[in-house]
């Protein structure tokens, strides 16, 4: 019982205490409670001090970027096509295989275009000989149409002195008929004369007042004036037969200058037509052994287009050339793929091209190498947007416009040495990040 009773006595000893170290707890508490408030305060605004620090350089780091990946590599792809039509006799590459400019490729069938040489050489010997002969004629003509004309001026100058000459010769035959129809009078007056005198002698010899001998002598003097009547009338006759003869050789004469000068006339005319005829068939067959000549230099070409050649160094593709096969101008049969000029075409939003410029460095990523950087520059932006130059444009003038969002590409080019190994293939995807303040 004694037992009991301490401890019941204890009890409410140390409950005494344990409401009093309660009491010094809460109103030390209450004395800490504001401390601790500023505490947490001061803790709050360091995190957020801390926080706006560190999102300065985050923040400078994302605006002074952009960053697309509707991006993709882009290269040139140079269509290997025949310049003729012919068979194939031999195809020298495959598929993805490397080759290098002037890498003979395909080979065609070259015996038409052989025989094409052939008879174009054929041809342009012809043509020079018909150049020969023609420029041959044309000294020749010359000499000849100049002979021609000093022919024709001869003929003239010798027709006028026959003129002359025959002028000349009815001048005299016409002064030797004026002379004997002189004569003709002459001697009829004389005849008349004779005559008289006889009718006079025959009335005296009948009286016996003359002799008759003196009446015969008056007698023949009358029968010799009859007879100088009748021989100078037939000089008459024969003057004017003189000078019918000496005008009809002055009208032939005549008629022979108007000949010549006809014949000079028309050679004067016709010589430089057959100088200048004979000019343009040289010059014709000039032409002609040029035209010649071209066709040699094609058919040399055709035949030299019998072999295809890689025009530039790189992978072949889309191989499709087989042995055999008959082929046309332009059919493309292969294609080359140079590795050592390919870019990257960024498709950027319209709103990200604010602050872009040409000579911006670029971080390109690579996804078919595990995001593997390159580093480039911006080399360009597009003229228009992407869907400008789509096949069907779109048309919003139809009052159904709804604001998209537009893209337009950007052509950033590899830096020196980024490329070597050649591994980037046009269509790779990839995901450039323009570096704005790089510039």
């Amino acid at each position: 019982m004694a037992t009991l009773e301490r401890e019941d006595d204890k009890t409410p000893v140390a409950d005494d205490t344990r409401e009093d170290r309660k009491a010094e707890r809460d109103d030390e508490d209450q004395s800490g409670q504001p401390q601790k408030k500023k505490r947490v305060r001061l803790i709050v605004f360091a995190v957020l001090i801390l926080a706006a620090i560190a999102a300065i350089p985050i923040y400078n780091y994302y605006t002074s970027r952009e960053s697309t990946d509707d991006a993709q590599i882009n290269g040139h792809i140079v269509p290997i096509s025949p310049r003729i039509s012919g068979t194939v006799i031999a195809v020298l590459v495959n598929d993805n295989q490397y080759v290098t400019a002037g890498t003979e490729l395909v080979r065609l069938d070259p015996a038409d275009y052989k025989v094409a040489l052939d008879k174009a050489q054929a041809d342009l010997a012809d043509a020079e000989a018909q150049t020969i002969a023609a420029e041959s004629n044309v000294p020749i003509t010359s000499i000849n149409t100049l002979s021609q004309i000093k022919t024709s001026s001869a003929a003239v100058i010798e027709a006028r002195a026959g003129v002359t000459s025959a002028q000349q010769q009815v001048n005299a035959a016409n002064a030797r008929l004026a002379s004997a129809k002189a004569k003709v009078a002459e001697a009829q007056a004389n005849s008349e004369k004779a005559q008289k005198d006889l009718v006079r002698y025959k009335t005296l010899v009948d009286k016996d007042e003359i002799s008759k001998q003196q009446y015969d002598s008056a007698v023949a003097a009358s029968q010799s004036m009859a007879a100088q009547v009748d021989t100078a009338q037939a000089g008459v006759t024969e003057a004017q037969h003189n000078v019918d003869v000496a005008q009809a050789m002055l009208g032939q004469a005549r008629a022979r200058l108007n000949s010549a000068q006809v014949d000079q006339r028309q050679s004067q005319q016709s010589a430089p037509k057959q100088q200048a005829a004979i000019e343009a068939r040289y010059k014709a067959a000039q032409a002609a052994v040029q035209q010649k000549q071209t066709a040699i230099e094609q058919a040399k070409l055709n035949l030299g287009y019998t072999v295809l050649r890689a025009p530039v160094s790189g992978l072949v593709s889309k191989k499709n050339a087989e042995p055999g096969m008959i082929i046309a101008p332009g059919q493309q049969l292969m294609a080359i793929v140079p590795l050592d000029d390919i870019w990257v075409t960024a498709n950027f939003k319209e709103t990200q091209l604010n602050r872009m410029r040409v000579g911006q460095q670029v971080e390109i990523d690579v996804d078919a190498y595990g995001g593997r950087s390159y580093r480039g520059h911006v080399d360009s932006i597009a003229a228009a947007s992407g869907a400008k130059f789509s096949l069907l444009p779109p048309e919003n003038a139809t009052g159904n416009y709804v604001k998209v969002v537009q893209r337009v590409p950007v052509k950033i080019v590899l830096d020196p040495g980024q490329n070597q190994d050649h591994i980037l293939r046009p269509g790779m995807s990839v995901v450039p990040t323009v570096l704005l303040n790089s510039k």
